[in-house]
C-alpha cells in the first residue's frame, strides 16, 4: 500500500514538473514574440522618422556612402591589381624555373658586383642539365639584347631582341596569333626569321593586322629578318609594355649579335609535384660543374622561379595597401561622426515624443532599441548604396587602367557589416541619452 502511495506521489511530482516546464516554455516563446514585435515596431518607427526628414537623411547618408564606396573601390582595385601581377609574373605557371648568372632581382650595388664575378652560364651548362636531369621535362635557352629595328622609313629604339631555342615557345606558352614559330631546320641553319610582338606592328607598320605583316622584312643591327609570326598581345604592367620584342632563333642570335653575355636556362617539369626534385638535381649539376664543395654557401649561379617577382611586389606594396585602405576608412569614420551628430539632434528634437512613450509604458530598453535601430537602418542603407557606388567606381577605374575587375561578395558583405557596426557605435550614445531621459522632464520640453 505504501509503495502504491509513493508511486502516485512520484507521478504527481512528474506531472507538476511537466506543468512547470511547459509554463517556462510558453513564457520563453511569449518573450521571444514580444521582443520580435518590439524590434519590428522600432524598425517601423525608425523608417517613418527617416522618411519624415528626407533632406537630413540624404545628407547624412552621403558621409556613409562615400566612406563605404571608398573602401569597397580600394579593396576591389587591389584584388584586380594583385591578380594582374600574379598572372603576369606566373605566366609560365608553377612548373618552370630558371638558371642564370645573376638573380632577376638585385637590391644593392655590392650584390651586383659580387654576382658579376660569377662564371657565365653557357650552352654547355644547359646541355648538362638536359642530359643529366632526369626529373626535368623541357629545357630552353634565352639570350637578350636591346637594338634599334627598322622597316622602310620607320624605326623603333630599345626593342628587346631575344634569341631563343624552339623549346621556349612551349615553355613560355607563347601564343602565335598569326603566322607560325620557326621550325627546327630554320633554327639549326640560323635563318634570319623572327616572331614579333604587337608593339612592333604598331610602331613600324601603322597598326596593321597581324596577318598583313607576315612575310615583311625587318632590319636589325644591319641584318634583314623575315617576319614569320606575330605573338599574342600581352598588354602593359605598371606602364611597361610586354609586347615590345623580337624573337629570333638562338643560333641566329649568336651569329648576328656576337653575344658574349651569360645565358638564361629555362627548365620545365611535367607538374609542380616534381619541382623540388628537379631543382635539387639541377642545382647539384651546376654546383658540380663549378667545383663547389658542400661547405660553400654560394652556388655560383641563381636558381629561381617567377615567384621572386610576386614576392618583391607583395613586399613593396603591402604597406602602401594598408595606408590606402586606412585613408579610405577615415571617410567612413567621418560618416559615423555625422550619424552620431544627427542622432543627437534627433533626440533633442523628439524629447517630448520620448516622454510620451515613457509615460504610456515604454521602458528604457524600448527607447534604447528604437534609436539604436534607427542609426543602424540609416548606416545600413548607406552601406548598401556605398557598395553599389564602390563597385561602379572600381569598374570605371579598371577600364581606365586596363586590368581585370574582381567583384567579391565578401567585399559587399564587409561594406554593409562595417557600416552597420559604425551605426551601432555612432548610435549607442544618442540612444543611451534618449533612454535616460526623465519622462516628466521630457514632457515639459518644447
Amino acid at each position: 500500500m505504501s509503495t502504491e502511495l509513493e508511486t502516485e506521489a512520484d507521478v504527481e511530482r512528474r506531472r507538476g514538473g511537466r506543468m512547470v516546464s511547459g509554463a517556462r516554455t510558453r513564457r520563453a516563446a511569449s518573450s521571444s514574440r514580444l521582443f520580435l514585435y518590439k524590434t519590428w515596431e522600432a524598425f517601423r518607427i525608425a523608417l517613418g522618422s527617416l522618411r519624415a526628414s528626407k533632406l537630413r537623411t540624404g545628407l547624412t547618408l552621403v558621409g556613409v556612402v562615400v566612406g563605404v564606396a571608398a573602401v569597397i573601390a580600394v579593396v576591389t582595385i587591389i584584388k584586380g591589381l594583385d591578380k594582374t601581377v600574379a598572372s603576369t609574373f606566373s605566366s609560365q605557371g608553377s612548373t618552370v624555373f630558371t638558371v642564370s648568372k645573376r638573380p632577376q632581382v638585385i637590391t644593392s650595388r655590392e650584390d651586383f658586383i659580387r654576382f658579376n664575378r660569377r662564371r657565365d652560364v653557357t650552352e654547355e651548362d644547359a646541355a648538362a642539365i638536359t642530359r643529366l636531369c632526369t626529373a626535368c621535362w623541357r629545357t630552353g635557352i634565352a639570350a637578350n639584347a636591346a637594338a634599334t629595328i627598322k622597316h622602310g622609313d620607320q624605326s623603333a629604339q630599345n626593342v628587346r631582341v631575344r634569341g631563343l631555342t624552339l623549346s621556349m615557345f612551349a615553355i613560355e606558352d607563347t601564343d602565335v596569333v598569326a603566322g607560325r614559330p620557326w621550325i627546327e631546320a630554320e633554327e639549326s641553319s640560323a635563318r634570319n626569321v623572327a616572331v614579333v610582338g604587337a608593339d612592333v606592328i604598331d610602331n613600324l607598320f601603322g597598326g596593321a593586322l597581324p596577318e598583313q605583316v607576315i612575310g615583311q622584312q625587318l632590319r636589325i643591327e644591319g641584318g634583314t629578318y623575315e617576319i614569320i609570326g606575330v605573338a599574342e598581345r600581352l598588354g602593359k604592367i605598371f606602364g611597361f609594355s610586354r609586347d615590345n620584342f623580337v624573337q629570333i632563333p638562338f643560333p641566329t642570335f649568336k651569329k648576328n649579335f656576337n653575344a658574349r653575355e651569360s645565358l638564361i636556362v629555362f627548365v620545365q617539369v611535367p607538374d609542380d609535384n616534381g619541382m623540388v626534385a628537379a631543382q635539387d638535381t639541377a642545382r647539384s649539376i651546376m654546383r658540380n660543374r663549378r667545383g663547389k664543395t658542400f661547405d660553400e654557401e654560394d652556388d655560383g649561379f641563381a636558381l629561381e622561379t617567377q615567384d621572386v617577382f610576386i614576392d618583391l611586389y607583395k613586399s613593396a606594396t603591402a604597406n602602401i595597401y594598408i595606408v590606402t585602405i586606412g585613408v579610405a576608412a577615415v571617410s567612413l569614420v567621418v560618416g559615423g561622426i555625422v550619424v552620431m551628430n544627427i542622432m543627437l539632434v534627433s533626440v533633442t528634437e523628439r524629447t517630448k515624443e520620448i516622454g510620451v512613450r515613457k509615460a504610456v509604458g515604454a521602458s528604457r530598453k524600448d527607447v534604447l532599441l528604437q534609436f539604436l535601430i534607427e542609426a543602424v537602418v540609416l548606416t545600413g542603407i548607406g552601406g548598401a548604396l556605398g557598395v553599389v557606388f564602390g563597385f561602379a567606381l572600381a569598374f570605371a577605374l579598371s577600364l581606365a587602367m586596363n586590368f581585370p575587375l574582381l567583384f567579391s561578395a565578401g567585399s559587399a558583405v564587409l561594406g554593409v557589416t562595417v557600416s552597420s557596426a559604425v551605426g551601432i557605435a555612432s548610435g549607442l550614445w544618442p540612444a543611451w541619452k534618449a533612454a535616460s531621459l526623465d519622462p516628466i522632464e521630457a514632457l515639459r520640453a518644447e
